[in-house]
């Protein structure tokens, strides 16, 4: 059995075109290595050659793998790392990966599956609906795209077993074929759950109309690729104090409060440095977070006993960490 805490070394067996500016990997591991089986909704850890991490969503069926599958975009927006996919990884590449972890999984008692993606937010929600077309579970998936060249695994969808289930939205088609968020949340039956992801404005959208129209958090599940930029020339110090040793940190203006704890010699696991995947979330035991992250939901937000210290700050003037 794989150590959850030890790359997995994988080899691209297969890379490909899928829309303009998307391509796919084909992942299988290398001799030595195995490939856990992970669940819909999961997503890995990838190592790229220029040393940044990122995180890809399997998008291939669920369970025991021959391979793991991505869909990585070229983002014009790009820290780095979606172009040394596109332009430093080629079939052959050997990278290394973490087990897949799930942060983003199927709710098991929901009556009906509502499946919202924005362009390449499609990658978790075509796992969803593999996994969801072999228990015969209800569902249906709705993919907004800019246009039909953009829009990734259009092939595939249409020669699944749910290719009846799935409907697609251009930007650039007749407005009847245009995603109405509000009606189609409107519509849904009574204990469906949501799911979507995507572009953080896609993202808004969906979760905002479903909080207006009164959806229960509990069955409202989301996971972020990215977040968009902050404005963080306001930004000031404050104190971080360790609570089992009483240290004192300083976090200065033009510093995250994770690399003040790393600089002090805390070790604090860390991976998309975006406030996106949850991995560096560390309990508050006082003062005030200033949540900044895509991770959290409003509750537990609001509950200021954890936070993100890669993107969130304080509104106090201290955190006491519960560390």
């Amino acid at each position: 059995m794989s150590d959850p805490q030890t790359p997995l070394l994988v080899r691209v067996a297969r890379k490909r075109a899928e829309a303009l500016d998307i391509c796919s990997l084909d992942l299988v591991a290398e001799p030595g290595h195995v490939l856990p089986a992970f669940s819909a909704g999961a997503h890995i850890d990838v190592h790229l050659p220029n040393g940044l991490v990122r995180q890809y969503s399997l998008c291939n069926p669920p369970g025991n793998p021959a391979l793991y599958q991505i869909g990585v975009l070229r983002d014009a927006a790009s820290r780095g790392g979606s172009q040394a996919v596109h332009d430093a990884v080629t079939e052959g590449s050997t990278l290394h990966i973490s087990t897949p972890k799930n942060h983003f999984p199927l709710a098991t008692d929901a009556a009906h599956h509502l499946l919202l993606g924005g362009g390449i937010g499609i990658t978790p929600l075509l796992a969803m609906a593999e996994q969801l077309a072999r228990d015969g579970a209800s569902f249906e998936l709705h993919h907004a795209s800019r246009s039909r060249e953009r829009t990734a695994f259009v092939e595939r969808m249409a020669a699944s077993p749910f290719a009846q289930q799935v409907h697609h939205h251009f930007d650039d088609g007749d407005a009847a074929q245009k995603l109405d968020i509000a009606a189609l949340l409107q519509q849904a039956a009574p204990g469906t759950h949501l799911y979507t992801c995507g572009p953080q404005g896609f993202m808004d959208a969906v979760l905002g109309t479903a909080r207006a129209q009164g959806w229960p958090e509990a069955r409202l599940h989301f996971e972020f690729f990215g977040a968009a930029p902050v404005d963080t020339s306001g930004d000031g110090s404050f104190e971080l104090e360790i609570a089992s040793s009483g240290q004192v940190i300083v976090v200065k203006p033009d510093q995250t409060a994770l690399a003040a704890l790393q600089a002090a010699g805390l070790d604090i696991p860390m991976s998309c440095e975006q406030g996106v995947c949850g991995t560096c979330l560390t309990g508050v035991k006082a003062g005030t977070p200033d949540h900044r992250d895509l991770y959290l939901t409003p509750e537990e937000k609001a509950g200021n006993d954890q936070f993100l210290p890669c993107c969130s700050r304080a509104c106090s003037a201290r955190l006491v960490l519960d560390l």
